[in-house]
């Protein structure tokens, strides 16, 4: 009767166990040496500042990893198969060390041994029901790839023809990864069961229930001579793989962890400043060591996995943009020339990557179409599974395009009339509270008598005649329901929220400045803004500076009344079949989707979801400046797909909004569409005028 255990190198002459120790340490070095170029990539890199709250971050991350949510978040299958793989991987590398140490330290030092008995049975049921699970996940995985044609494992770039770019590396890469974890838990198995038959097919292997089966396909093979054979097979595609993690796709099982670790919570809802010293040389990035190590980390994490490039409203609207070609391009910027490139990797007409030391950044390695392309509506950052935040590298690459000059002359225009006047219209300060002379009743001036609430109504609430109207009754409720409020009359200014999404970092600076001094001029308890963009900057940007104010966008404090009592609806409209579109800049940025849905409920309207909801809702396309910009050149505008998007619903006649840039865009979108006969734009606001 056998004893519960089994045996390394079964047979193996010492001369033999040496070779395999001296080829793993070479390999083990070859892989430590790959690792150590990649630090000393990343140590190029400015300071990032993410070393605060580790114990934190660190179980963060560690919990993300673990339960697989990020990988899981709107694509169940993949999520799946990655947890599959994951916790099938690590389970038996668990299970390997475990072997090493009895095998290398326990056994000769302590002369005991773990793997026997109860514990060998258990540890080998284990990693044998892990193993198939492991199998299963990257089968998973490989037809996914293989047969399901989706758009997000699509290399095909928005931006170059077919021809002048080559990424059939990219697609080795991926089936190289594959492979390589199928072959080497496939041969695992083998060298299980050819180990179970050579020893007699004990009974006590039945708790290796894979291996158990996989013995009796043997019958009357020579086992012990096909053990060798398959060990060494086995054991030369681990050191392969090994080998190769650093140089590959595969480096991704180390770098994600610490992505997800140092990712800003704050990432694209609050942007970096730019210091003094980095002020002398110039706003933007001209060089690879502008960036941040983080930054350069961000480059290296991607997976390819194709989640931000088909979340992307520029992508699907034709333009030159996807956010994981600009992270893969980066990465082949970042690379040129470092020993840390990977083996497989992308290449152009002429067979090289871009220059990192001839060419220019911004303007060459990313074309400025493609970062004027971007509507920094956040949805890549947000369906990133591995935590990387591509808009801080291209708000980065555009502050160097307005130092240039690199822009549109519309958007130039737009930018000298915020400077100039501090509105984008280009009108009078003294026009900014024009729409408040069409009311029954005084607004309060909140710099000169005190107020509970302060109303920063923005530009396009401002000065927009297709929005006035919203703002007019926005003030006639809040007066109808006894708000205590006042507005700032002609001490308002541009939030800056887009203005620091351009680039602009200085002109961001002086509103910001402008807005707090008119701020600290007046009397009052909290802040409520009906623009969701002044809402993000004034809410996250400005405490940075040291504007610390409660703020509130106007569903939100419109809930907070519903709650105490103060707001109350005299009739239901049941009559209305309604959808509603989340602002990017309240509902991705921010988190706020409750309210605005809260409010439609109490207003009694029949309400439906559109595919894209809360944070995965699309974009109307006009952040980030875009809404300054030419898009005559765009297959078809972000608000006419969110229209027909809209009409998905069989009967709804609102299409619902709560931002006044939304305002306008779907109502011009509606009338581009030729869909006025089938769906009307109205704000929030004018169905609680309605109810009330």
């Amino acid at each position: 009767m056998h004893e519960a255990t089994r045996e390394v190198f079964r047979n193996f002459p010492v001369w033999m166990q040496v070779v395999f120790y001296v080829v793993g340490l070479a390999t083990i070095g070859f892989f430590l040496y790959g690792f150590w170029l990649r630090y000393k990539k990343y140590r190029k890199g400015r300071d990032a500042g993410r070393f605060n709250n580790l114990g934190s971050r660190f179980f963060k991350a560690l919990a993300a990893m673990a339960t697989n949510r990020t990988v899981y978040k709107r694509d169940a299958y993949a999520g799946t198969a990655h947890w599959l793989i994951f916790w099938g991987f690590v389970v038996l590398f668990i299970g390997t060390v475990i072997v090493a140490l009895d095998h290398d330290f326990i056994e000769p030092v302590f002369k005991y041994r773990l793997l026997q008995g109860p514990f060998y049975e258990w540890f080998s049921l284990i990693l044998d029901v892990f193993g198939v699970l492991f199998i299963i996940g990257l089968l998973m995985m490989m037809f996914r790839r293989g047969t399901m044609h989706l758009p997000q494992l699509n290399y095909q770039r928005p931006d170059l023809e077919p021809g002048k770019y080559d990424r059939s590396a990219y697609r080795k890469d991926d089936r190289v990864f594959l492979w390589l974890l199928l072959l080497i838990a496939v041969t695992g198995f083998l060298l299980e069961g050819v180990r179970i038959a050579a020893d007699g097919t004990p009974e006590f292997e039945a708790w290796s229930p894979a291996g158990f089966t996989i013995a009796h396909w043997f019958g009357n093979v020579d086992a012990n001579a096909l053990h060798h054979y398959i060990w060494w097979l086995h054991g030369i595609i681990v050191l392969v793989f090994i080998a190769y993690i650093p140089y590959s796709k595969a480096m991704h099982m180390l770098l994600d962890y610490a992505n997800l670790m140092f990712k800003d919570d704050m990432a694209a809802r609050r942007l970096p400043r730019v210091s003094e010293e980095k002020m002398k040389e110039g706003m933007g990035y001209l060089k690879l060591e502008d960036f941040t190590w983080k930054e350069l980390l961000d480059f290296d994490s991607c997976t390819k996995c194709g989640r931000c490039h088909i979340a992307c409203p520029a992508r699907a609207s034709g333009a030159p943009l996807s956010p994981r070609d600009l992270i893969l391009d980066m990465r082949t910027f970042a690379d040129a020339g470092q020993p840390t490139a990977e083996w497989f990797r992308q290449t152009f007409s002429n067979g090289k990557k871009a220059n990192g030391k001839k060419a220019g950044i911004a303007g060459d390695v990313i074309k400025a179409d493609t970062l004027w392309s971007c509507t920094t509506c956040m949805a890549c950052v947000e369906a990133c599974p591995v935590g990387i935040e591509h808009l801080t590298s291209i708000v980065q690459l555009r502050r160097t395009l307005v130092e240039n000059g690199t822009m549109e002359n519309s958007l130039q225009d737009a930018l000298m009339n915020i400077g100039d006047y501090g509105n984008s219209f280009g009108q009078s300060e003294r026009m900014r509270a024009k729409w408040t002379k069409g009311l029954d009743f005084k607004i309060k001036d909140a710099r000169k008598e005190e107020v509970e609430y302060l109303w920063f109504v923005g530009d396009y609430a401002s000065y927009d005649a297709r929005s006035q109207n919203m703002t007019q009754k926005a003030a006639a409720i809040f007066n109808q329901i006894g708000m205590d409020f006042g507005i700032l009359y002609d001490g308002e200014k541009n939030a800056g929220n887009d203005v620091r999404r351009i680039g602009e970092e200085g002109l961001f600076e002086m509103l910001v400045e402008d807005n707090m001094a008119a701020f600290e001029s007046a009397s009052f308890k909290e802040i409520v803004t009906t623009d969701p963009h002044s809402f993000n900057t004034i809410k996250n940007e400005y405490p940075e500076f040291g504007g610390s104010y409660p703020t509130y966008h106007y569903t939100g404090l419109l809930c907070k009344l519903l709650d105490e009592g103060r707001l109350k609806f005299s009739r239901k409209l049941s009559h209305y079949k309604v959808t509603y579109h989340d602002p990017c800049y309240l509902g991705r940025y921010n988190n706020e989707t409750a309210a605005p849905r809260k409010l439609l409920e109490a207003l009694g309207v029949e309400f439906h979801e559109m595919r894209r909801c809360k944070e995965n809702s699309f974009c109307c396309g006009a952040g980030g400046g875009r809404i300054w910009m030419d898009d005559s050149k765009l297959d078809k505008r972000p608000s006419e797909m969110r229209i027909e998007e809209a009409l998905e619903i069989d009967g709804v006649n609102l299409f619902i909004v709560a931002c006044p840039k939304d305002y306008a865009m779907y109502s011009d979108a509606v009338k581009t569409s030729g869909n006025e006969d089938k769906i009307a734009v109205k704000d929030i606001i004018e169905l609680v005028e309605e109810a009330l």
